[in-house]
């Protein structure tokens, strides 16, 4: 019961915190119409700055860190990512009214991980002094990329077999005349009798901005030393942008639920239910990975995070390149009006609240 009531107390107090305020104050702004704007190019330079400053504390991490010691968290996260794809594709997928592809691209959007969520826990973390690996940050490509490989391979998969029982039902005539187009209008890759290639998905994903300016900070803190640049430039600006960061996402959430109204009411719930299901899930994995390779709980706490969130930024483009038949709206509106704003808002103090709790503080 203690713990219980620890936990409880841990979480209310989460939700004070000065990085939460502010997205609320922004959904608070946008709802009452304000034309207080930010404009789009500030916003991806704050995600830039905030993403390699994650990215260079990983790098400088990793060079002193013990690499089976990262091994299994990073199986864990890959595990998880796949894991998430497919419980969206069968729960989401299965409900009246949902398109099948259209709930395996919001799996995949779901499964991937958004920069911005992960910047926000590890700050409102260190405000909590919890230590945690600084490598941790960088199980964000392992569980984003197979994620949305996943998620594109399965719509494939769906759509060559829809395009099969056609084939099945139409003449010769009537089918070659109806291949090129996808029941919503959109022009269509003709795989059929094709293998997907993996590559390009993979590739796509790397080259989006969200992931290059992590990996290109992990990169230069493994092989440089940028120490300097980091203590004097770098740290001290990590809360005050990202605090504005998530003042945006705030307006950005209230502006697309007008979006998510268009596709029903089963988007919003799987929207609001799945980032909780899939932290949990990481938590678990994570913690098996704490009593196995003494994986710290703050780094615990990192991989729920990364698996309740939800991309923002990178995985949008990828998914409208690999999965050109399914509604933008779907999972774009789930993901940014109803999906962030709970795995930052509630995600993050319970993740934190509940490690707290196993620590005993």
């Amino acid at each position: 019961m203690d713990f219980f009531s620890d936990f409880l107390t841990l979480f209310l107090a989460k939700l004070q915190s000065p990085t939460l305020g502010f997205l609320i104050g922004g959904m608070v702004v946008a709802a009452v119409n304000s034309r207080l704007a930010i404009p789009d190019a500030i916003y991806k330079f704050i995600v830039f700055m905030l993403l390699i400053r994650v990215g260079l504390s990983g790098g400088m991490a990793i060079r002193e860190a013990n690499l089976l010691q990262m091994l299994l968290p990073a199986v864990f996260a890959m595990v998880t990512g796949i894991a998430i794809v497919f419980i969206g594709r069968y729960t989401l997928g299965l409900l009246p009214n949902v398109k099948t592809v259209d709930a395996i691209a919001t799996a995949g959007l779901f499964g991937a991980v958004s920069g911005s969520t992960l910047a926000a826990a590890l700050s409102l973390m260190e405000e909590e002094n919890i230590l945690y690996e600084d490598w941790a940050g960088a199980l964000y490509p392992f569980m984003d990329i197979p994620a949305l490989v996943t998620a594109i391979v399965l719509a494939s998969v769906y759509l060559s077999k829809q395009r099969d029982n056609a084939h099945k039902d139409l003449s010769k005539q009537e089918y070659l005349s109806k291949q090129g187009i996808t029941a919503r209008g959109y022009p269509k890759r003709d795989t059929a009798g094709q293998g997907v290639k993996i590559w390009p998905i993979i590739k796509e994903s790397l080259q989006g901005s969200a992931l290059s300016a992590l990996l290109l900070g992990l990169i230069l803190g493994i092989l440089t030393q940028p120490e300097r640049v980091y203590d004097t430039f770098f740290n001290p600006l990590f809360r005050g942008l990202l605090s504005i960061l998530m003042l945006v996402m705030g307006m950005e959430a209230t502006a697309r639920i007008g979006e998510l109204r268009k596709v029903g009411l089963w988007y919003a719930i799987y929207a609001f239910v799945g980032p909780l299901l899939h932290g949990f899930i990481a938590f678990g994995l994570g913690m098996i990975a704490h009593f196995i390779t003494g994986f710290s709980l703050g780094g615990v706490v990192i991989m729920a995070v990364i698996a309740a969130s939800s991309s923002d930024i990178s995985g949008p483009p990828t998914l409208r390149a690999g999965i050109p038949s399914a509604n933008p709206s779907a999972y774009i509106g789930s993901s940014t009006a109803v999906g962030t704003p709970v795995a930052l808002a509630l995600g993050i103090p319970l993740f934190i609240g509940l490690a707290q709790a196993l620590m005993g503080n």
